[in-house]
């Protein structure tokens, strides 16, 4: 990844992950946070494994993150943006829509 790109992810990851580590890995820790996504095919949903990359992400300084942090961060990117597209109406505080952009480092609720 070329370094123009990775600013620009760095950029939209910053923007998009509006969860601290810590708060995020307290949520990963839930119930809540384990039901939510599709397995992975050894009892983590695809999203809870992400989250704890993110976890670790979060922790480190810009001028410690790898390559394979910022091809994560990039997932991470595109993954928020397609799933809060997909918005459903209703009551979404506990819903798997929800916890599923939870797991991601994303919590809708904050503006």
């Amino acid at each position: 990844m070329e370094k123009d790109e990775q600013q620009d992810v760095y950029k939209d990851f910053k923007e998009l992950v509006n969860m601290s580590a810590s708060v995020l890995e307290k949520w990963l820790k839930t119930d809540e946070s384990k039901d939510a996504g599709w397995d992975s095919g050894n009892g983590e949903s695809v999203g809870h494994k992400s989250g704890v990359k993110i976890v670790d992400i979060l922790r480190k300084k810009k001028d410690e993150l790898t390559g394979t942090d910022y091809k994560h961060m990039q997932k991470v990117v595109g993954y928020i943006k397609r799933h809060t597209a997909q918005q459903p109406s209703g009551n979404l505080k506990d819903s798997k829509w929800n916890y599923s952009l939870k797991n991601w480092g994303h919590d809708y609720s904050k503006k």
